[in-house]
């Protein structure tokens, strides 16, 4: 049976010291993988600060699920061992104390019976409302049959609107996906008629971190709430963009996973894509959920799919071997633990497309990802046109570039604006010069995690930051045929330095447009 709750509009609390608090509804917070990895590093202490931030309701239970033995006891420990660097407040040792743990396999109908049973119980001695939010902190494979299990056990709805709950009441039920979404388009299809058999889209809230990110966010209001930038942000000023997401380390532990995904699956699909959405996209006519959703899909619809003959011509793909980071000496991908020694995963992917709507005809989009890069950072670049006519000419305009607009996204959230200005002296030199913008220096408050702002909308129902099913598929669709070329060895696999911008391929790759184009070094 599918069910949608209302989303409950968010308290406002007032305090001294900060006003105008969102604080989430009584609810049942059901977290499957409990003792993972995931929810050590990130979801744990994000229910951490949003205690102490008093977004959280006074009516909370945290539930966890997992496959390690342990009772309820041992879990509260476990999470204050876990949260006890990120924070250490009241509010939250107060909602550990009345935590719940469940240990079985989430395939066993008893997991799920006794699960029903706490639900319950917390419904009437805490005052959960009947509100639920699951969140599957598995690994993938079980996304689908959770979602299914839960719908079985009827445990998809709300207390009494199927009749066969204990304790009366029209709250809410909500389901948070973890990515990846599926490991291409026919497999994250196959998923999303899972979990549609068990909960309605509007109950379904598939989450990517980068979106909770405030710099992701602020694009939105650096180019509809800024009259200086909306009318140049088009092909008539824009010469070219570039997407890049640069990780300094390897796969770490990760080695078996990452042989399965590569650079495509891992960051492309979802992260790239959504940034690249949210930066190109058209006006929305209102800034609410639907309207903002609807016109990142209407751009994704736009962005080019590439065909096999494209493949060749338009991506590089390459591998690091062992070389060096902050001086220290780091093991090729082929070296490292889980990783086949004759692999042909992917590490490092850098593409070319082109936007094919009327706003950016003709403006190529340069996107590149890779680790053991030298350094941390993504960040989107917008290069505008020169000048037609400059009247410097010769050594005076020698170090000057054309405009730039960076958005950086990590570990510095901020913008740039880089253009010429005449360097002090007699001669009229120019020079290109930057007037920065960061986050940090310019709010009091820290800016929230990522997951502190989409674990808080999850709860209050705003699924603005979280992506539809449709942006999904349009993803998977772009994506799929750069991994049908990649079985092929469509392109070669290069291969480049630890410690170094990636193949030489990919500089050629952006070269070749005969309009002067580089990369740009962060």
């Amino acid at each position: 049976m599918k069910t949608t709750g209302q989303p409950r509009q968010p308290e406002k609390l007032s305090k001294s010291d900060r006003s105008d608090i969102i604080k989430a509804p009584p609810l049942a917070f059901v977290l499957f993988g409990a003792t993972g990895d995931l929810s050590h590093r990130k979801i744990l202490p994000a229910l951490a600060n949003l205690a102490a931030t008093g977004n959280l309701s006074n009516n909370f239970c945290l539930i966890g699920v997992a496959l390690d033995a342990m009772g309820d006891e041992e879990f509260r420990e476990m999470i204050i061992k876990t949260t006890s660097q990120t924070t250490s407040n009241s509010e939250w040792e107060n909602i550990v104390a009345q935590s719940r743990y469940i240990a079985g396999k989430y395939e066993d109908p008893d997991t799920f019976e006794r699960l029903e049973h706490i639900l319950n119980e917390v419904d009437l001695k805490l005052g959960t409302a009947g509100n639920r939010l699951y969140y599957l902190a598995t690994i993938p494979s079980m996304f689908g049959t959770l979602a299914k299990t839960l719908a079985k056990h009827k445990l998809n709805s709300s207390p009494n609107q199927d009749g066969s709950h204990a304790v009366s009441g029209n709250g809410f039920c909500r389901i948070v996906v973890e990515k990846p979404y599926g490991h291409d388009l026919e497999s994250a299809k196959k998923l999303d008629a899972m979990i549609h058999e068990a909960f309605h889209e509007d109950q379904i809230y598939r989450i990517d971190h980068y979106l909770g990110k405030e710099t992701v966010q602020n694009v939105l209001a650096l180019r509809f709430a800024n009259a200086i930038f909306e009318p140049i942000w088009n092909r008539r000023y824009v010469n070219h963009v570039q997407v890049t997401v640069a990780e300094s380390i390897g796969v770490e532990h990760r080695g078996a996973f990452y042989e399965q995904a590569g650079a495509v699956r891992d960051i492309v699909q979802n992260h790239v894509m959504q940034v690249l959405a949210l930066t190109l996209m058209e006006p929305p006519a209102v800034a609410d959920p639907q309207s903002i959703r609807d016109e990142k899909v209407k751009l994704l619809k736009t962005l080019q799919i590439l065909k096999p003959d494209e493949v060749k011509t338009s991506v590089v793909r390459g591998q690091y071997t062992q070389g060096q980071i902050d001086g220290n000496i780091v093991p090729a991908y082929r070296a490292e633990p889980g990783v086949n020694p004759l692999s042909t995963t992917e590490t490092y992917v850098a593409l070319r497309l082109f936007v094919n709507n009327w706003r950016w005809e003709g403006v190529p989009v340069y996107i590149r990802t890779g680790k053991r890069l030298p350094k941390r950072v993504t960040e989107v670049a917008v290069q505008f046109h020169q000048v037609p006519h400059l009247s410097f000419a010769g050594k005076l305009a020698r170090e000057l570039d054309p405009d730039a607009m960076i958005i950086r996204i990590q570990p510095d959230e901020g913008v740039c604006m880089c253009f010429g200005a005449k360097v002090p002296g007699e001669s009229f030199k120019l020079k290109t010069v930057s007037m920065d913008f960061s986050y940090g220096k310019t709010f009091a408050q820290p800016n929230r995690d990522a997951y502190e702002r989409l674990l808080l909308d999850a709860m209050i129902g705003d699924p603005t930051l979280f992506i539809r099913a449709d942006e999904v598929d349009r993803a998977w669709q772009v994506v799929d045929p750069l991994l049908e070329a990649f079985a092929d060895n469509t392109p070669p696999l290069s291969t480049y330095e630890a410690g170094s911008w990636g193949p030489v391929e990919a500089d050629h790759l952006i070269s070749k447009s005969g309009q002067g184009h580089a990369w740009r070094l962060p």
